[in-house]
């Protein structure tokens, strides 16, 4: 075992959260910060190309390419969770799409007793973040140092005929979704930067990766906390094969994410008792809510083929491809510059519904996923076709991420038990007969709907589709939930671990609930808030001491 130096604080997880904290954390040149990543540099065509998220999904040294277990809501398949492991984390692998949520998602946040998290408060918090190409205004920033773009005026022709058909299905058409309300039709806003993706990497870390007083480690797998006292002094972590421990003077900040976090923290000791000690962990703090109340976003797709030419019949041909290709290496412009969820926003499935409750999805391709580990995201089929889905926003299900083994390299056991409450069901029928609803005023540009096919539909069949199709959306988040009751939280309001001094964990594993929408930028905005807190405390810290 190495034995290294000591940082003031050490970052687990180069992400989406700890590329902000590395950076606002690096900026007083007497803190020495330590930011490790499991996975490797960023420095890839298909993470930088933005349609080439497509070659990302199943990476093996860019993914986790994690498996749930058999979920009894899916029909007893598993789900694919594909995890960033590479510098900027999911953010370097994602769809891109830039939601912050409904306001009352924030203030529902701070209503269970967290001062601070209100949408008033994260608001300016936003803001400050965002480098938003259409200008500001009340709600959109502008100056901050990642770059938010519509890609409005870009998209396929289909996109805008989807917005018509919403409208005319009675979906007002909302030109921010970003702004004052979320509800409605619109183009997605996506984190790009003049035709490149613009990841927590590229906003936050690269810019500032030469500064004397930050060091970055890649190819880092952290194996436990080291805890003293009931204190974190530091960790170990394994590279290239050599142990290696390293101590933090002021704290560990684990910005692993909904499914690493909580697994670091049950290998070192932090979890429930029982079932820590029976995989033969000593336990360290009994804390049994670490690794539950897991959430995530359940969709699912409606194919359709088409009366006109859509994205398949460019991107499956070899021409199609080398077109666009010179397309974007000449212009950074064109299909390959954007997101392929091109359109979509956000509709009640019932009109007494309080609030949104659905989130909508419009490609202008259609495409056969690929097996894990075969082959990459998509394989466009040979019509012309497009998409329309749907995920739930407020699931009321929950999961869990277990250790099924002390062995640190061993994947958890992430359980998420969709549709275990029924509600979720239900909601998503109502979901998909808005979807029917759409495709009805696009009658000119339908030739048939393929999947599921007009045969399903009773509640009944469309339930059942729904167990047998849909998967996730990839918006794990919770399992280290905040609060202020130790015995239903795992961090307080300031992101500090109950229990234990020395350690935060500040990523989207903090949410209590889950936000509406993609939560790539909620958990930038938590590692914002995060830098934040750790600066405020340490101030006070210091002067409490004078």
């Amino acid at each position: 075992m190495v034995t290294d130096q000591v940082f003031d604080v050490v970052i687990v997880g180069a992400g989406s959260a700890g590329c902000v904290l590395a950076n606002r954390l690096s900026a007083d040149p007497s803190v020495r910060v330590l930011l490790l990543e499991a996975g490797g540099s960023d420095f890839n065509f298909w993470i930088r190309m933005p349609i080439g998220y497509g070659k990302t999904f199943y990476h093996p040294e860019l993914n986790w390419r994690y498996q749930t277990e058999p979920d009894a809501g899916l029909g007893g398949r598993p789900a694919y969770w594909p995890r960033g492991r590479v510098i900027g984390g999911s953010s370097s692998i994602n769809a891109m799409v830039y939601v912050r949520g409904q306001h009352a998602d924030f203030d529902a946040w701070a209503a269970l007793g967290n001062p601070g998290w209100s949408a008033a408060d994260v608001l300016p918090v936003y803001k400050r973040m965002e480098d938003n190409v259409q200008g500001g205004d009340a709600w959109r920033g502008t100056g901050g140092p990642l770059t938010i773009t519509s890609m409005d005026g870009s998209v396929h022709p289909l996109a805008n005929d989807y917005l018509k058909a919403a409208a005319a299905a009675g979906i007002p058409v909302n030109k921010d979704y970003n702004g004052e309300t979320q509800e409605g039709a619109s183009i997605y806003q996506v984190t790009t930067r003049k035709g490149l993706r613009c990841s927590s990497a590229d906003a936050y870390l690269h810019p500032v990766r030469r500064r004397a007083n930050l060091e970055v480690r890649t190819k880092a797998h952290v194996t436990r906390l080291l805890i003293e006292s009931k204190r974190v002094t530091g960790l170990e972590y394994v590279r290239d094969g050599v142990k290696t421990t390293v101590r933090a003077s002021r704290e560990v900040v684990l910005s692993a994410g909904a499914v690493n976090s909580p697994q670091i923290m049950m290998l070192s000791g932090i979890g429930d008792a029982e079932k820590l000690s029976a995989l033969g962990i000593t336990p360290v703090l009994h804390a049994p809510m670490v690794g539950r109340n897991l959430q995530d976003h359940l969709g699912f797709d409606y194919i359709y083929e088409a009366t006109r030419p859509t994205l398949n019949d460019v991107l499956r041909p070899w021409w199609g491809r080398l077109g666009v290709g010179l397309q974007y290496v000449l212009t950074r412009k064109g299909p390959l510059s954007l997101s392929v969820n091109q359109a979509g926003g956000f509709v009640r499935s019932r009109p007494d519904r309080p609030r949104p409750n659905i989130q909508l999805y419009f490609s202008p391709l259609s495409y056969t996923r690929a097996i894990p580990g075969k082959r990459a995201l998509m394989r466009t089929d040979f019509f012309s076709g497009f998409m329309l889905g749907i995920s739930n926003c407020h699931p009321k299900s929950r999961g869990t991420i277990e250790l099924g083994s002390a062995d640190p390299f061993a994947p958890p056991l992430i359980r998420p038990n969709y549709l275990s409450d029924e509600s979720d069901l239900e909601e998503l029928v109502e979901g998909a007969r808005i979807l029917r609803k759409i495709a009805e005023p696009m009658a000119g540009q339908i030739k048939r709907e393929i999947v599921p096919g007009p045969a399903i539909e009773s509640d009944s069949e469309m339930a059942a589709d729904i167990r047998a199709r849909s998967g996730s959306v990839f918006h794990a988040c919770g399992t280290c939930g905040m609060g202020p009751d130790p015995s239903l939280s795992v961090v307080d309001p300031r992101l500090k671990v109950h229990g234990i001094e020395g350690l935060r964990v500040v990523d989207a594993s903090i949410f209590p609930l889950i936000p509406s929408g993609n939560i790539n930028a909620p958990s930038i905005m938590v590692g914002e808030r995060g830098s934040d807190f750790i600066l405020e405390d340490w101030r006070r810290s210091q002067a409490d001491r004078r």
